[in-house]
């Protein structure tokens, strides 16, 4: 494209503040303070001061206690931040599950105790791994939940309670005034599903009611249809009385929660298998466009096959929930950014949490910030973007998640380490 050829990191954006933190899996702005959760302990959770958004910094900073879970995600509302407490290495963890049956089945078939490489090649690891896995197989982890923090001093949070559910615990979720919406593990269940915590006591959450996809419940006598953790809730957005559910390889759903004690599905769209990425976030815009109601989604570049679409972002038709249909994609090539042939994900990740106009603030990986307007929802319109610079020479930016203040400052994070402020000229 010309435009990156004049200016290939940016347009009509420009950094005004930078900060070099370790990386991160959400950011969330609330009045002159970014917080974030970070992708690896030690390191939890970060609030930065950004009343100055061309010199952020630290105001206080969350240390986990040891390196068996991450709080990558966050949630402020008022008073109270919510975090995930989720185990750390979740997915290489759950592959040392399958090292007893392969281990047998291997030294049936060559007469002989395995070697290590052997195992890994079976269970698709490093040989490196199968140690670590070894390891993993005597331990049990009990700690999966969210806590509540008491963050009146920004300086000081302090810990209200920890709430914890089950298995590997809370991914991604969704907070309001009154409720937190979960995606966890419980007991009895095949993936995460959403739980709902009412949190008139910030102290003492009480669950509320659970919503999953039929065969998920397996306790209950339901047998999914899917193989392994392919279909599971990632986080459901309450949007009005609605929740807009992501539901991994399983497309998304619309839930009525006009009765928060009695969730059920009102609308559903599934473009998988032949679209492979897993769908990571959908929400509706919040106003009518052109007299019809519309909706973004956003899938995840998670492990990407050559030869095979990279992550991308859809509009969505959900005028009649009962008949949702696509109208048009948002992709980018990977000449769109200088650093896409580099090591780490090229795709699209997540978008900003609120669609309040037109525009929808993406992040996209090595792709870094785009900026498109859905005004005409046929034809979404790349209006800006800013690419980082990325932490190490030989290395790609990671931008993993954005939001934006009621100034309209953006606030990248990346995935690896660096947090930015950007300003945006509006065409």
């Amino acid at each position: 494209m010309t435009a990156h050829a004049a200016s290939p990191l940016s347009r009509r954006t420009r950094q005004l503040g930078h900060l070099d933190m370790p990386g991160g899996g959400q950011v969330v702005v609330r009045d002159g303070f970014a917080y974030v959760g970070h992708m690896k302990p030690p390191y939890g959770t970060s609030i930065v001061d950004v009343s100055d958004p061309k010199n952020p910094r630290l105001a206080s900073r969350i240390m986990l206690p040891d390196e068996a879970s991450h709080t990558h995600k966050v949630r402020v509302v008022g008073d109270l931040m919510i975090t995930n407490v989720e185990e750390n290495n979740r997915h290489l963890r759950r592959k040392g599950g399958n090292i007893p049956a392969a281990e047998a089945a291997l030294a049936a078939e060559l007469g002989r105790p395995p070697a290590d490489a052997e195992i890994a090649a079976r269970i698709g690891v490093d040989p490196g791994d199968i140690p670590y896995l070894r390891k993993a197989l005597k331990e049990s982890y009990r700690d999966g939940g969210f806590k509540v923090w008491d963050i009146s001093d920004r300086a000081a949070p302090r810990e209200l309670c920890h709430v914890r559910t089950h298995g590997f615990g809370v991914h991604r979720f969704h907070a309001d005034e009154r409720y937190a919406y979960i995606s966890t593990e419980m007991e009895g269940y095949v993936g995460n599903i959403l739980v709902v915590y009412d949190l008139a006591d910030p102290a003492r959450p009480e669950e509320v009611s659970r919503w999953w996809l039929p065969g998920q419940h397996v306790a209950g006598g339901e047998t999914p249809t899917w193989r392994g953790y392919s279909n599971r809730l990632h986080h459901a957005m309450r949007c009005g009385n609605e929740l807009w559910a992501s539901v991994w390889q399983a497309g998304m759903r619309v839930i009525d929660a006009s009765d928060i004690r009695n969730l059920r599905t009102i609308g559903a769209y599934d473009y998988h298998p032949a679209i492979p990425e897993p769908t990571h976030t959908v929400m509706p815009f919040e106003n009518l466009i052109g007299g019809r109601r519309y909706a973004a989604a956003i899938d995840e570049e998670h492990a990407h096959v050559h030869g095979r679409l990279r992550a991308f972002m859809w509009i969505l038709d959900v005028t009649d929930l009962s008949a949702i249909r696509a109208v048009s994609t948002f992709a980018i090539g990977e000449l769109d950014s200088p650093f896409s042939g580099r090591p780490g994900r090229f795709g699209a990740h997540q978008f900003r949490e609120r669609l309040d106009g037109t525009l929808v603030y993406a992040a996209w990986f090595a792709g870094g910030l785009r900026i498109v307007d859905a005004r005409n929802p046929a034809e979404p319109e790349e209006v800006g973007f800013f690419i980082p610079e990325p932490a190490s020479a030989d290395g790609a930016p990671q931008t993993n998640d954005v939001d934006v203040d009621e100034e309209g400052l953006i606030y990248l994070i990346d995935r690896d380490r660096g947090f930015h402020v950007v300003a945006f000229d509006r065409p």
